[in-house]
């Protein structure tokens, strides 16, 4: 379900504190930093990534590649930072930035 542009409002508050968790560089989306991705949202919810790339074409095209991750919302995407969700039912409380 498309998040709703309230609730994006509300990420980009949060999200707005928040450092990057994982950084995407020159080799892209490796099995690797998938797998980094995947355990950040897991554990965190809304995490920001930095995109360490210089050509804006190929960052565009690892952005598109981050939104077909499973159940993965882009919230916002500024310059070489992007500020994904995923929800996660059963979330630590100490480790998710939405519940704290």
């Amino acid at each position: 379900m498309p998040l709703t542009a309230d609730r994006k409002k509300q990420f980009r508050t949060i999200g707005h504190q928040l450092n990057p968790i994982v950084t995407v560089a020159g080799n892209g989306l490796s099995e690797g930093v998938v797998q980094e991705l995947n355990r950040a949202l897991d554990d965190h919810e809304l995490i920001k990534v930095k995109l360490a790339i210089a050509d804006r074409e190929e960052r565009k095209e690892v952005v598109a590649q981050l939104q077909e991750l499973p159940h993965v919302e882009l919230v916002q995407e500024v310059g070489k930072i992007v500020l994904l969700y995923r929800p996660n039912k059963k979330a630590n409380p100490k480790l998710s930035n939405l519940h704290r």
